[in-house]
């Protein structure tokens, strides 16, 4: 595989200079690793080849449509025409992605090790109408310190998510956007009203098929899909090795069993019968 990268031309301004977001090839995993601990996030082309892009897109499909049809736009639990999947790793076309050979090495850099585990799979979409979303972290404190001297923001990254897009993401589809950096800041999130111009147009359009790895503590959110597309991204997510939380067994014992060894170690929290 090459070891070339891509340039991804996102909407993203940082203190008025667009910037440019690397697009890495996943054998380029020293290089992945480090930007995602610098910035709370790194691309990664190709992380699907075309048969898992499309199998998982109709997997994605399937969903949406029992979703939707159960659930109106004006009622969805992201607000108006924003949905996410919730858990979803019963289903196969989620199982496979927890055990990628274009991703695994880069988390296993990333931490250090090859002992996390899976928490299962999920993601979200929106529908054309969609609005702009606050941003956001996704993970509280899970620390409480009494003596307030230290919360989630203050070590190595607990939880990371792996976002599929299976779309190509645009500007006019709903691409999400991302405030680099601020995975361990302290400052408060600015809400919607007082979030700055340039933080409204970090927008983060990457293709169909490539993988998004991030600290789920990095700020983030939706913006308006102002397109006639479903903008849907598969995700899976894994707890660092030193950090547990309670997770649902919702995984089938027989998709357990299609599973690599190594998938199988990862998701062995997650069987059920």
């Amino acid at each position: 595989m090459s070891t070339t990268s891509r340039t991804v031309h996102a909407s993203r301004r940082l203190h008025g200079q667009r910037l440019e977001v690397e697009l890495f090839n996943p054998d380029r995993i020293e290089q992945a690793a480090q930007t995602f601990l610098r910035d709370g996030f790194v691309a990664i082309a190709d992380a699907l080849d075309a048969s898992q892009l499309r199998r998982v897109q109709a997997g994605c499909a399937r969903v949406i449509a029992e979703q939707t049809a159960a659930t109106p736009v004006d009622q969805a639990n992201r607000g108006l025409a924003r949905y996410s999947f919730g858990q979803q790793i019963q289903h196969s076309e989620w199982a496979m992605l927890v055990d990628l050979p274009t991703v695994l090495p880069i988390i296993d850099r990333i931490w250090g090790s090859e002992d996390y585990t899976s928490i299962g799979g999920g993601g979200d979409y929106c529908l054309p109408g969609a609005q702009m979303q606050g941003l956001h972290s996704d993970l509280g404190d899970h620390f409480k310190d009494p003596l307030g001297q230290i919360d989630c923001r203050d070590v190595p990254t607990p939880f990371i998510v792996v976002n599929f897009p299976m779309v190509d993401f645009s500007e006019a589809n709903g691409a999400t956007r991302f405030v680099p950096g601020t995975q361990r800041s302290r400052a408060n999130i600015p809400s919607l009203a007082d979030e700055p111009e340039w933080m409204r147009r970090n927008l983060l359009c990457v293709p169909a098929g490539s993988a998004l790895i991030r600290d789920v503590r990095c700020w983030h959110g939706g913006t308006p899909n102002t397109s006639q597309q479903i903008r849907p991204m598969a995700s899976t997510g894994y707890h660092a090795p030193w950090f547990r939380a309670l997770r649902s067994r919702d995984l089938p014992r027989a998709v357990h069993a299609t599973l690599s060894p190594r998938g199988q170690r990862l998701t062995d929290l997650l069987v059920g019968d």
